[in-house]
């Protein structure tokens, strides 16, 4: 009887875990979620300058940036962004950047962070349409 009551009381416990954790993902476990107050979050931005340098770093190692027809780009912010939990987060931001004529120009970025690795990883750099 009393291991009968252990095994349920862990079943209990599990599924209550599992329903904090969705709730805790807007019930939207894997699916996308919009970050708020994008330009305030000192992460976000973080992340976007990564993406940028990143992008500037790929481009001298291709040639001294030659490559890239608007030359190095210069973070100024992330404007948009969602993230969504897979084996780490995954940033989709919008990033407003400068280039060396002066234009200013919005790139998609695609950045998966695994902090436990320390480890972030830029997927996806490219003119937004």
């Amino acid at each position: 009887m009393g291991k009968l009551i252990f095994i349920v009381s862990v079943s209990v416990l599990s599924l209550c875990t599992v329903i904090a954790s969705v709730s805790g993902y807007d019930g939207k476990v894997g699916g996308r979620t919009e970050v708020e107050d994008v330009k305030k979050n000192k992460q976000v931005q973080e992340v976007g300058r990564f993406s940028v340098e990143e992008f500037n770093r790929r481009e001298m190692r291709r040639g001294g940036g030659t490559n890239n027809v608007y030359g190095e780009l210069m973070f100024a912010e992330v404007t948009e962004a969602e993230k969504q939990v897979v084996s780490g987060i995954k940033y989709y931001m919008k990033i407003e950047v400068g280039t060396k004529s002066g234009e200013t120009k919005i790139f998609d970025s695609v950045v998966v962070l695994k902090p436990w690795l320390h480890s972030k990883q830029l997927l996806n750099f490219s003119p937004s349409n």
